[in-house]
């Protein structure tokens, strides 16, 4: 009989902590559209994201998604570089990690009052797989960045109105007021003009939005 492998003790250690560090405290539980917020590395650009937005209790949030619950299973439906996607709700967290291996995000929850808009927006959402991501941040195109993909489909939920409040758009340093120049090259190489004013939304905002409210935090 063949033996089985045996997995190294400091790999099976760090696995474990990794198991323990992504599961929620006994008294959190998930629901369906919970809106996951994360900090993530995307090198300049989310450094030019973070130095524009502040988040709940001073995070910096650069990604969100929306929390879908299939056979038993969780998924995250976000839009990222690749388009419109659905992700395992743990592959999602494993993402980005602390010196901890505590996943560095956050849990949003739509306040009562806007929970039953979560079924069709899901819906809505999950027609959107495969579409693509949203380079030039526009609203009014057929392409998504993350928080426009839960702020359309919500509105689409909610016959139009939107739920989070839009914002205008910023690319500029807060301290020279000069842009970026991770976007000037980002938007040069689109052959676009920055959209600078330009409604839209980002993670660290819709996280301070009053049409939810924040219910777990992985740091904490």
């Amino acid at each position: 009989m063949k033996a089985r492998p045996i997995l190294p003790t400091a790999f099976l250690a760090y696995f474990l902590l990794f198991q323990v560090a992504c599961q929620p405290k006994a008294d959190f539980a998930w629901q369906q559209g919970d809106i996951l917020f994360q900090d993530g590395e995307c090198g300049d650009f989310c450094d030019a994201i973070r130095a524009v937005t502040s988040g709940y209790e001073g995070r910096d949030f650069s990604h969100n998604g929306f929390l879908l619950q299939e056979n038993n299973e969780w998924f995250v439906l976000e839009a990222i570089s690749k388009g419109v996607t659905k992700t395992p709700l743990n592959s999602f967290l494993s993402r980005h990690l602390d010196e901890n291996q505590k996943p560095k995000a956050a849990v949003g929850r739509l306040k009562p009052e806007f929970r039953h808009l979560i079924p069709r927006a899901l819906t809505e959402a999950e027609k959107l797989l495969g579409r693509p991501y949203d380079t030039g941040f526009d609203l009014s195109n057929d392409s998504y960045y993350c928080s426009e993909l839960i702020h359309l489909t919500l509105q689409k939920a909610n016959h139009g109105n939107p739920v989070f409040e839009i914002q205008p758009m910023t690319f500029k340093d807060p301290n020279s007021k000069e842009f970026f120049s991770v976007w000037e090259v980002y938007f040069e190489k689109l052959g676009m003009e920055i959209p600078e004013g330009k409604p839209g939304l980002n993670p660290g905002g819709m996280s301070l939005d009053p049409a939810l409210e924040m219910v777990y935090d992985f740091q904490q």
